[in-house]
């Protein structure tokens, strides 16, 4: 059975704070997700290029493919850094830090309980329709 919120001793405003904190936490999640996105697609991207590198070549553009090779695609995508790198550090030192965070408040605040509000908004959905039935 879910825990029940109403059982743990929260203040409205904690309540609060934990809901805003999770769905904070579930948006940094999202935006790893972009993170992800960007790196395959800048990926993709590089591909393509290598690809145009050999196809420039083998229309007899050294010059234009000798550029593309040693200057364009092994640049990092952000001040020197490949997308991989970008990522790693995302999520090992990010996003690791503020799903510890929100850990250790949720530990404190409510129990370890997670979803406060949601569980709240169900148990009462659920007995509202069962008064209504």
């Amino acid at each position: 059975m879910s825990p029940n919120p109403d059982d743990l001793e929260l203040s409205e405003p904690e309540r609060e704070a934990l809901h805003d904190l999770q769905v904070g936490i579930e948006y940094v999640h999202r935006s790893y997700g972009s993170l992800l996105e960007f790196h395959h697609h800048l990926g993709h991207a590089m591909d393509r290029m290598s690809d145009a590198e050999d196809a420039l070549r083998a229309a007899g553009h050294e010059e234009w493919a000798d550029e593309l090779r040693d200057d364009h695609l092994p640049a990092g995508a952000v001040s020197d850094q490949w997308t991989f790198e970008l990522v790693e550090e995302f999520s090992t030192e990010f996003l690791a830090d503020v799903d510890a965070f929100e850990d250790e408040v949720r530990e404190e605040v409510a129990d370890g309980v997670d979803h406060v509000t949601e569980r709240r908004q169900k148990r009462r959905l659920r007995e509202r329709a069962r008064r209504d039935e």
